[in-house]
């Protein structure tokens, strides 16, 4: 017992990394159980936006994404319709406080932002008045293909009486406080006809608020 004591520490050291590695996708609930939602009742259509703000709901992701100006957004997609409605000509947009709009970024994009970041922060001194070399750094480009390929949101359809879920990924890396003020712009959602339905612009500030509340 007391040898099996003393190795304990050094298995659970090697473990370490297996529980790191566990990059697993969160489970799919209805839009309407998250506090940024946006119902449409004549439609049967809610739909949510969950932004992963902070490194404890992000740490799911090979990369850390918010140190570098990325902000991960898990939109969720409820039809409680009899028909499916297509995301297939859908653009969603992050429109901040000032009206700007955000197109989700793509996997180069974030790399490239990214290795912007990482270049800017690493430079060699060198003497005199000559400026800093900068060095180029590796941006983790197979981790940033291996999260989009797994959490990037991907439905074209949402099934009757099921809910789709998924995550954009958004350059905010100018923005203060890229949340506040902010929406999730959606449009060109259509029916099983073809026919485009009524927009959806979801408030930021309803998570915020639940945020808030849940800390006090």
């Amino acid at each position: 017992m007391r040898n099996l004591w003393a190795i304990a520490p050094f298995l659970l050291w090697l473990a370490l990394p297996a529980m790191a590695a566990d990059h697993t996708t969160p489970p799919v609930q209805p839009a309407t159980a998250f506090a940024a939602v946006e119902v449409h009742d004549d439609e049967k259509i809610a739909i949510a936006a969950e932004p992963y703000d902070t490194k404890e709901k992000a740490g799911l992701f090979r990369i850390d994404y918010l140190s570098h100006g990325v902000l991960p957004v898990r939109l969720i997609v409820t039809n409680n319709g009899n028909r499916p409605i297509s995301l297939r000509d859908a653009r969603i947009l992050f429109m901040t406080a000032a009206g700007d709009k955000i197109q989700a970024a793509e996997p180069e994009d974030v790399e490239r932002l990214m290795t912007r970041k990482e270049r800017e922060g690493k430079k060699i001194p060198l003497p005199g008045p000559l400026p800093s070399i900068k060095l180029k750094a590796k941006a983790g480009n197979q981790e940033i293909e291996a999260d989009f390929n797994q959490f990037e949101y991907g439905a074209l359809v949402v099934e009757p009486h099921s809910t789709r879920a998924g995550f954009l990924f958004y350059d905010v890396s100018e923005l203060d406080h890229p949340l506040r003020g902010a929406k999730l712009h959606l449009r060109k959602l259509r029916d099983a006809d073809g026919n485009e339905l009524f927009y959806f612009e979801i408030p930021f500030d309803k998570y915020l608020k639940s945020k808030s509340s849940a800390m006090n």
